[in-house]
């Protein structure tokens, strides 16, 4: 493939615009800077500002069929091969306080072996975790390492949301055993973000699995076994999300039954007490 002149990657609102060097770190993009598969350049895009979006509505660097998937059309995970390159829709934990962790973040990104673009509108926290690692000089190296750490870091934050999804469920349990009820939609929410995550974690091992298995060009042996790795961590955690699925049900099962007898013993109190007080 061609040589990408710096010049031609200059988006002046670009979250990111960098250059990755090759042996784990990042150079901000130059005018004269030569972008190629040994030094890959990254571009980070909001796609609803402005200039981001003239930028992907006119730039003859991206295939057309990935113009309208990067600026917001595409939902769901899916991976798309477009010559020689991949076009991939991906979904995060959200990590804004505002916001609940389920309201899953979608983050979409062209990548070839000279060039990657993401884009998102908010924030994606753990494409954090690979920035912090580029700026310290132990990022990734090339555009399939660099694809490999982002789904590692998807990966462990929806991991880490499931597990605490795990951990309020067994608090359920526990509580239900000593007849305490939880508050009035707390499992109905609970339930609903374990639906969630299912809905969209299950395509999105789909991807790793798919990526894992494909013989891309710029992804190696290695990257691709450790993207087999992340598809099956992921898997473990569908099935950990089924598990709990379960579970919610037999909570809730249990719940209308102690309801039921809470009921049952506060109308045989009741009848007591006008046995007792009101005239005969």
């Amino acid at each position: 493939m061609e040589t990408i002149k710096g010049h031609d990657l200059q988006v002046p609102d670009a979250v990111l615009a960098w250059q990755l060097d090759g042996k784990g770190g990042v150079d901000t993009i130059e005018d004269n800077d030569t972008i190629d598969a040994e030094h890959p350049g990254w571009l980070h895009l909001n796609y609803t500002h402005s200039e981001s979006a003239n930028w992907l509505a006119t730039t003859p660097l991206l295939p057309n069929y990935a113009r309208d998937a990067l600026a917001g059309e595409s939902l769901r995970p899916r991976v798309t091969r477009i010559g020689e390159g991949t076009l991939i829709t991906l979904r995060c934990i959200n990590g804004s306080t505002d916001e609940r962790p389920d309201q899953l973040v979608a983050m979409r990104l062209y990548i070839d072996e000279r060039l990657i673009v993401s884009t998102r509108q908010r924030r994606v926290l753990a494409l954090d975790d690979v920035v912090n690692d580029l700026k310290e000089g132990a990022g990734p190296q090339n555009a399939g390492s660099w694809l490999v750490d982002v789904c590692d870091a998807l990966t462990d934050h929806a991991s880490e949301f499931i597990e605490q999804l795990h951990d309020k469920i067994i608090d359920l349990e526990d509580n239900l055993l000593d007849q305490q009820i939880p508050p009035r939609g707390f499992l109905a929410l609970l339930r609903k973000q374990l639906i969630v995550m299912r809905r969209y974690m299950a395509p999105q091992r789909d991807v790793y699995a798919r990526l894992s298995s494909e013989r891309l060009p710029w992804m190696t042996d290695d990257h691709r076994r450790r993207m087999q790795d992340i598809s099956d961590r992921l898997g473990r955690g569908l099935d950990e999300i089924d598990a709990c699925i379960a579970r919610t049900a037999v909570m809730a099962d249990e719940i209308a039954q102690v309801m039921q007898e809470a009921m049952g013993r506060r109308t045989y109190t009741m009848s007591l007490m006008a046995m007792v007080f009101l005239p005969s």
